[in-house]
């Protein structure tokens, strides 16, 4: 027997022992495997991702609604009407709560503390109005009534039977109540309207037609002895 070389059994036992080759078609196919197990995580990111994107915007969807109905359940909710009960009757008064909220707002936070109860009508001015509140002086009434006498034109903005207030931080000069008696001139660039008497017109005319002095101030007192809010009347 032929003895073979020691040589010749060291390069034989390398190539037995040495790696084997990875044909491509088998890098191909590990490649694809790779690649669809890369999209199918890929696609169920994007799935969960987009479901728990469509359920905050659910929820915050939900919770807008529902603040905008408690807005609106709020709102309507105001008392809608107030009734002046004065020493010479009552005057019942609708409350624009859409075209002046902040003044209602203001007038009604009044009326629950007691703000009005006991409050004289300082000014009566015939045939023009007749004003109430902390404002004891003889300025805005008056001096409304002396210069809307002298101009030509009258502007019917203001009609008769309007509830409003004068315009200005109320913190600083109360809170005054004006009911006008007639149409008035120019009036709306010195009173924000928020309400108008629905009833007791008479009773108005009633307090418009008493005594005054020489600065329209009653020589009687005649007050608002309370002030009642209602939802309806």
């Amino acid at each position: 027997m032929a003895r073979i070389k020691p040589q010749a059994l060291l390069q034989q036992s390398k190539r037995k022992k040495g790696p084997s080759r990875i044909s491509a078609t088998t890098i191909i196919f590990y490649f694809l495997i790779l690649a669809l197990i890369g999209f199918f995580l890929f696609a169920s990111y994007r799935h969960w991702s987009s479901r728990s994107r469509l359920q905050s915007e659910n929820h915050l969807s939900v919770s807008q609604g529902e603040n905008t109905f408690g807005g609106e359940s709020k709102k309507s909710d105001l008392p809608g009407y107030a009734v002046l009960n004065t020493s010479k009757g009552s005057i019942i008064i609708k409350l624009y709560k859409e075209s002046a909220p902040e003044v209602v707002d203001e007038f009604i936070d009044l009326c629950q503390k007691g703000h009005f109860k006991g409050m004289l009508f300082h000014q009566v001015i015939k045939h023009y109005v007749i004003q109430a509140g902390d404002n004891q002086g003889t300025g805005a009434a008056e001096d409304w009534n002396l210069r809307g006498k002298q101009h030509t034109i009258s502007s019917m903005k203001h009609e008769a039977f309007m509830l409003g207030t004068s315009k200005g931080k109320h913190n600083n000069k109360g809170f005054d109540l004006f009911i006008t008696t007639a149409p008035i001139p120019d009036l709306n660039e010195k009173l924000i309207v928020f309400g108008q008497v629905i009833k007791g017109e008479d009773v108005v005319q009633e307090i418009e037609e008493v005594d005054t002095d020489e600065h329209y101030k009653p020589k009687i007192s005649i007050g608002i002895l309370d002030v009642t809010l209602k939802q309806k009347v």
